[in-house]
């Protein structure tokens, strides 16, 4: 009975965030060809258009234990995968924040096949998806990811180390430039 009525409201919130991504202003969607694509194995970001490389922003760093297709919170990994990027924090410790929508409904299925989160869980992301709202950053798969600047942080170390909690993070300066071609929707392959 739990999963009739789960995979009820399923659909219901399925069908709900169907319905509400049509009345979403064209002024809200990145369609303007631009995505952002971070190589970590090369420590490089590179803002595209299409297939053309329009900038490319080299010496990134990643979580302090690399990086998986099975983050969980506070493992210091950064999540491998399609986002979008979900808000931007012009005031962030770590100078300024483009938040992802991490977890995504695919991360997220993903960690409820492999039993890492509950059926709860995971349709509380799929409503905050289907409702076009932030997912929730408190679940056991983390939160609060992003690309961000090293704000008052040391500029040696962030050209040593991996050293976030999962984040991408540029100089202040890269993100400066950076922050010209982002916008909230706009796509960010991690791989």
């Amino acid at each position: 009975m739990i999963k009739q009525n789960s995979f009820i409201l399923y659909l219901v919130i399925l069908l709900i965030g169907l319905l509400g991504l049509s009345v979403i202003p064209n002024s809200v969607r990145a369609d303007n060809g631009i995505w952002i694509d971070v190589d970590t194995s090369t420590h490089t970001l590179s803002v595209m258009q299409g297939n053309a490389i329009q900038t490319v922003f080299k010496n990134v760093a990643i979580g302090r234990y690399g990086t998986t297709w099975s983050k969980m919170t506070k493992d210091d990994k950064t999540p491998l995968g399609r986002f979008r990027v979900g808000w931007i924090n012009e005031k962030s410790r770590y100078y300024r924040f483009f938040g992802l929508n991490y977890p995504n409904l695919d991360t997220a299925k993903r960690a409820l096949d492999e039993n890492r989160i509950t059926e709860e869980t995971w349709l509380s992301i799929l409503e905050a998806k289907s409702m076009g709202k932030t997912p929730p950053q408190n679940t056991p798969l983390g939160g609060h990811i992003g690309i961000h600047g090293i704000g008052r942080g040391d500029q040696e170390i962030h050209h040593e180390y991996n050293w976030t909690n999962g984040c991408i993070a540029l100089t202040n300066e890269q993100i400066d430039q950076l922050g010209k071609w982002i916008k909230p929707g706009i796509l960010v392959n991690i791989r």
